[in-house]
């Protein structure tokens, strides 16, 4: 019976996933060496063992289904989340990809001393093609490092981005009942949509009436911004503040008309100071310019 390339690759695949599964704890032991987790489980090299063992367990399932070079294989379900932590411990101590990639290659040589005590001379072929599918499967490991990685740290600057938009809106309290947020810098659509909520949530933190938006530090405004300052506004009266923009400098003011954006909804005043007297003023409290000493 003549068998085809296919089978004969899916039953090299399937040997392999065998082969995985017998010796894993003696993978797992060597693996514990391996730069890539023995920087990683410092505390323990119980811990370290653990860990390879569930990525030997990943690798046989996927030989086993004969997806050798499937990175969407469901046998890494498991360890991809494991593999992103690790490869971003490593990201972190200052490795880098490249060095990460090399150490996820050094993997196979110890497996590879394994596999190829379970073949006698007479079976230098099959041998050989073992060793050829578990190289194909080593460099599909690596491939999931590597995208796993990359996601990770993609979604480690989202959450840092978040961050730093929510420390460069800060809402300050300036007197009981009243709340500012002083804009430093460029208004985009995901600042903005920060500006509100950190708007709102300290309109009812503080329990505020009068709501200052300042935007003094603000280069420039557009039809873009201005909306975004539209809608703050709007969303700040629904919760029973008025809000009051400030800082609106000439250069601003001259944009807006040419742009033709209407703000005569909108209640402004040209500073931030300006802006908290006629708050103070309309709770009952008067400000009074300071004598001079002289």
């Amino acid at each position: 019976m003549q068998v085809s390339e296919q089978e004969a690759v899916e039953s090299t695949a399937r040997q392999l996933g065998d082969f995985l599964e017998r010796r894993r704890e003696q993978i797992a032991q060597r693996w514990a060496d391996v730069p890539l987790f023995r920087t990683v489980f410092t505390v323990s090299r119980d811990e370290a063992v653990e860990a390879c063992k569930a990525v030997v367990d990943a690798l046989s399932h996927v030989a086993a289904a004969g997806r050798l070079e499937d990175i969407e294989a469901p046998g890494f379900d498991n360890v991809r989340e494991q593999l992103g932590r690790m490869s971003g411990s490593r990201t972190r101590t200052g490795s880098s990809p490249a060095q990460i990639a090399d150490e996820v290659a050094a993997l196979r040589a110890p497996v590879a001393e394994l596999l190829r005590a379970e073949f006698t001379d007479s079976s230098a072929s099959e041998a050989a093609e073992s060793l050829l599918a578990l190289t194909a499967l080593m460099g599909t490991l690596r491939l999931v490092v590597m995208r796993t990685a990359l996601s990770a740290g993609e979604e480690l600057i989202a959450r840092q981005r978040q961050q730093l938009l929510e420390v460069a809106t800060p809402v300050i309290n300036l007197w009981e009942g009243i709340v500012a947020v002083p804009l430093i810098g460029t208004l985009d659509s995901a600042r903005s949509q920060v500006v509100m909520e950190s708007l709102l949530e300290g309109i009812v933190n503080e329990r505020a009436r009068y709501a200052i938006l300042d935007i003094t530090g603000v280069p420039t405004v557009d039809s873009l911004v201005a909306q975004h300052l539209m809608k703050t506004v709007a969303a700040a009266r629904l919760m029973g503040a008025e809000c009051i923009v400030s800082g609106i400098r000439p250069a601003i003011a001259q944009t807006i008309v040419q742009l033709g954006i209407d703000l005569g909804s909108v209640l402004t005043r040209a500073s931030l100071a300006d802006a908290l007297a006629y708050a103070l003023g309309q709770q009952g409290i008067e400000v009074s310019p300071r004598a001079s000493l002289t």
